[in-house]
């Protein structure tokens, strides 16, 4: 049998546009005679355009698929309700497998759908039975019926398997079966590179970002030799998250305008719609905060981040931004529109913490209600927000002089960042560490003593003293404090070493001093 004998020839028309193809499959399947075969057509239509269609436009996709669940509810004419035969008994269980089938192959796009279009919110908590988009339902039928052994099915249980917020279990149950299928000339390109990029995601998602970003530059690899650039598009945007994680932010810019680019060559509404979640951890990565917050208001506004668990984070970080720089109207404005949660949503053990903090942040029972909630994010998936919650805790403790609790819990986001490798924040987070030694150096305060305010990079708030200075200035300036080179500086901005020294003479002469030392004295006064 061959390994993707119901590829339907895709390999040979890989340079096809998705729309195409998935139209081509879908008339096919409207054509098959055979209802698991149908079935599967639509279910490849949908993995040909899923990196390129709009998500309103992926319903009818799910429609189709439940009326062929329904169809194949119904027993065939000639088939008894009763077997009495052995003959009767074996084509009972076929129909009973081909069922599942189908059922499957359902239950495994609704759920991508549910959670591309937002719907998936809507399930609040584990109690509620599984509905038609419930990803759970997918797994279980995915291994009830045997399916591991067929590349699409595979393909589509890792769909759902990310579709449920579980990243960590992609590489535990697919990466033994998926890993031939990489090196083997049956399994069509565009194929290949899915899986692979799956993988990836799995592991930057679940934590492991550096495994992730290896993962997903192989993936990468086998886009552009797949020549189809939808897929090259996704792997480049996601690409640009991890290298700005991970701290190369030359590269991250790199990739990012090389998704933008790719987006745009293959009309990729997808790759489009979630290009500003991976600039806003590039700005935060740069300590941009400018450009992270006008981002991160983009990410707001729209319902990106409802398939990875960020749509929450993205609006308390947005709330958390005001409330501390004092704009308490706005933070509760925009408080007031997150809903709760599903209960095993990531992050939501934090969230009643973390709301009641940006809505009374000078609060200290607030604060330590926020730092013990932290123990509750012990998912792999939720390892990223454990730490940025601890870096904005401890920064905030920073500003208001409480350096035993800023220390302690700017420890726990480094520890946390070089855990999962994401060297870009942990360098942030090492800034205010330096600050907050460096103030107590500087002003002899005695242990345990209130040091006064430092740099804010956690919280996104700036100095009144670095008022007048651009956004350019603060950044070679930030940079510089860190003990940076000129060329060191360059490298991270992306500039050259002469433009960093203009920003740098500007910042001397508006800020009165001379020299990198006094520079830094002056920011962490």
């Amino acid at each position: 049998m061959d390994i993707d004998q119901h590829s339907h020839g895709l390999q040979e028309r890989q340079e096809q546009e998705p729309q195409e193809e998935a139209d081509r499959l879908l008339a096919a399947a409207d054509r098959a005679g055979d209802r698991v075969t149908a079935a599967r057509l639509v279910a490849e239509a949908f993995l040909a355009v899923s990196r390129t269609a709009d998500p309103a436009g992926l319903p009818p996709m799910v429609r189709r698929l439940a009326v062929l669940r329904a169809r194949a509810a119904t027993p065939p004419a000639g088939l008894p309700v009763q077997a009495s035969t052995p003959q009767a008994g074996t084509r009972s269980r076929e129909v009973a497998a081909r069922q599942r089938e189908i059922e499957f192959l359902h239950h495994a796009i609704a759920a991508a759908v549910g959670a591309r279009t937002g719907r998936r919110l809507a399930r609040r908590g584990p109690a509620t039975p599984p509905g038609p988009a419930h990803p759970d339902e997918a797994l279980r039928l995915f291994a009830a019926a045997g399916l591991h052994h067929d590349p699409l099915y595979v393909e589509c249980a890792m769909i759902a398997t990310l579709s449920a917020q579980r990243p960590d279990q992609i590489r535990p149950l697919f990466a033994q079966v998926v890993e031939p299928w990489l090196t083997d000339d049956r399994i069509d390109a565009a194929r290949r590179t899915r899986l692979t990029t799956m993988l990836g995601m799995g592991e930057a998602w679940s934590g492991d970002l550096l495994r992730g970003r290896t993962t997903l530059r192989r993936a990468h690899g086998y886009a552009v030799a797949a020549g189809r650039l939808d897929l090259e598009a996704e792997i480049a945007s996601w690409l640009a998250k991890c290298e700005a994680l991970c701290g190369d932010l030359a590269l991250a810019r790199r990739r990012l305008a090389e998704a933008r680019v790719l987006a745009a060559r293959s009309g990729s509404a997808w790759v489009g719609s979630h290009i500003a979640e991976c600039a806003a951890a590039l700005h935060l990565a740069s300590g941009d905060v400018d450009a992270w917050v006008g981002v991160v208001g983009r990410l707001v506004g729209s319902a990106v981040g409802a398939n990875s668990g960020l749509v929450f984070e993205h609006r308390c970080e947005l709330a958390t931004y005001h409330a501390l720089r004092g704009d308490a109207a706005t933070a509760q404005a925009v408080v007031a529109a997150i809903e709760d949660p599903p209960l095993d949503w990531p992050g939501a053990p934090a969230l009643p913490a973390w709301r009641a903090w940006i809505v009374d942040p000078q609060n200290p029972a607030t604060m330590a209600w926020l730092e013990r909630s932290l123990v509750g994010l012990n998912r792999p998936v939720e390892r990223l927000s454990r730490a940025r919650l601890a870096w904005l805790l401890g920064g905030w403790h920073a500003r208001c002089g409480r350096r035993a609790d800023a220390i302690r819990l700017l420890e726990l986001a480094s520890s946390e960042y070089a855990a999962t490798g994401a060297a870009g924040l942990l360098a942030r987070v090492a800034v205010d560490l330096a600050s907050v030694a460096e103030r107590a150096i500087a002003t002899g305060a005695p242990p345990g003593g209130r040091s006064g305010q430092i740099p804010a990079s956690a919280t996104g708030s700036s100095a009144p003293v670095e008022a007048a200075l651009t956004t350019t200035e603060r950044r070679v300036a930030a940079a510089v404090a860190e003990g940076l080179s000129n060329q060191e500086v360059a490298a991270r901005l992306s500039v050259s070493i002469k433009t960093v020294e203009f920003h740098l003479r500007n910042a001397y002469r508006k800020l009165g001093v001379r020299k990198r030392t006094e520079l830094v004295r002056y920011l962490l006064r």
